[in-house]
């Protein structure tokens, strides 16, 4: 397995990441365990999480699985989600983040955090209190770095110059939704990463299983699959035939297309680490086998004008 720093950071992490939003929710601890042994097994030693995930469970699995090998482990979760009924019980408050921090210590049964993410950005809180309390949470040891998620730019860019004008430490990653079907982020958020060197934490790299290659055009979805009841806008016509393509491209590489999914991210250096769910041990070793695969500058070309020939359909 390959590691990268996470943005200007001195933090190594592996460049596939185990994300861990089905513990307690799809898959029970006894599952999660397996998945999370699977996970270091094959070297990954990043794994992702946040308090609101599984209802508080996905950390307290975490936690318990990891009792006596968490020092292996870089454990990253999040803070902003509502977790209770009543003022000051979600949002990115100085009061919500200190209580909640508290919590994910005890539910990961650690003294400290590897990486403190803003999940949401809040708008109902400047963004100075929040960056006074993650600073004030890595002077105390409670975390090591901290990063955001689902911020787009401009909410990135006015926490990075927040950061930089009160002279506190500064956001290290973001975690935005991007795979060869979502590249929003393209446009900015890319181009501000590069620039102040921010590693990027993709999550969604297969676009909640579509580009597994399981579903294909005039094909009824597998059942028991996470798109058979909702499609969630994907299964159009250019989706599919952009699928086909890159199939095919794969297929001419002795690869498949979960391979290209992650490979096709990796190749911009910023991105630190995808961030792939599993819900058994085999999709561990498939994602992780996946991040072997080098493109060459000559393949993102030919991945590139593929999507591109495809924008209009």
């Amino acid at each position: 397995m390959q590691h990268r720093k996470l943005g200007k950071s001195g933090l190594e992490v592996s460049v596939i990441g185990l994300g861990a939003n089905n513990f307690g929710g799809r898959i029970d601890y006894g599952q999660s365990d397996s998945v999370i042994s699977q996970a270091i097994d094959v070297g990954i030693n990043l794994i992702d999480t946040s308090n609101s995930y599984g209802n508080t469970l996905s950390e307290e699995y975490i936690g318990r699985s990891l009792e006596g090998r968490r020092e292996s482990m870089v454990i990253a979760t999040k803070v902003s989600s509502r977790m209770n009924d009543g003022p000051n019980q979600a949002g990115n408050s100085r009061k919500h983040i200190m209580d909640q921090v508290e919590k994910s210590l005890r539910r990961l049964r650690t003294d400290y955090i590897d990486l403190y993410q803003i999940h949401w950005w809040d708008p109902a809180t400047p963004i100075d209190e929040t960056l006074r309390a993650l600073d004030d949470l890595t002077t105390q040891g409670k975390i090591r770095y901290f990063g955001c998620s689902n911020f787009n730019s401009w909410q990135v860019c006015e926490s990075v110059w927040t950061s930089r004008d009160l002279s506190l430490r500064s956001f290290i990653s973001v975690q935005p939704h991007y795979s060869l079907l979502e590249r929003s982020i393209e446009t900015d958020l890319i181009p501000f990463c590069d620039r102040y060197g921010m590693g990027i934490l993709p999550y969604f790299p297969l676009a909640n299983g579509f580009l597994t290659g399981k579903y294909r055009k005039g094909a009824a979805p597998p059942e028991g699959t996470r798109l058979q009841s909702d499609d969630r806008g994907l299964f159009s016509d250019r989706n599919f035939e952009i699928l086909e393509q890159l199939i095919s491209f794969c297929d001419e590489r002795g690869k498949n297309i979960i391979d290209l999914a992650f490979a096709w991210l990796l190749f911009r250096e910023n991105v630190s680490s995808v961030i792939a769910g599993a819900t058994k041990p085999d999709q561990v070793i498939t994602n992780a086998q996946a991040g072997d695969w080098d493109l060459t500058p000559e393949e993102y070309k030919i991945v590139a004008g593929i999507l591109l020939s495809l924008i209009h359909i």
